[in-house]
């Protein structure tokens, strides 16, 4: 007999039970920047806007705007983000 799991598509470190997390001092909907690297060893930051639309137990879903007027999602550690001083 084959049994099929099927399991959620989000990560498994992440709770979406609850939107409002303690551990963190962002909201969903709230502007930020995000202190991307490209690399690990790499000296250069960029400072990319970006929107909260989830909150997890150890990381935060922005969404980017890209260059071709799209959005991408992306998991982000907290430690990553700032407030946005221009919001």
């Amino acid at each position: 007999m084959f049994l099929l799991n099927l399991v959620s598509i989000s990560p498994a470190w992440v709770d979406e039970g609850s939107q409002l997390s303690k551990n963190h001092k962002y909201f969903v909907g709230e502007r930020v920047v995000w202190l991307y690297k490209a690399r690990a060893d790499s000296d250069h930051i960029q400072r990319i806007p970006a929107e909260v639309i989830k909150l997890g137990s150890k990381q935060v879903q922005v969404r980017v705007h890209t260059q071709d007027n799209k959005f991408v999602n992306r998991w982000v550690d907290a430690n990553k983000l700032e407030n946005n001083k221009n919001s």
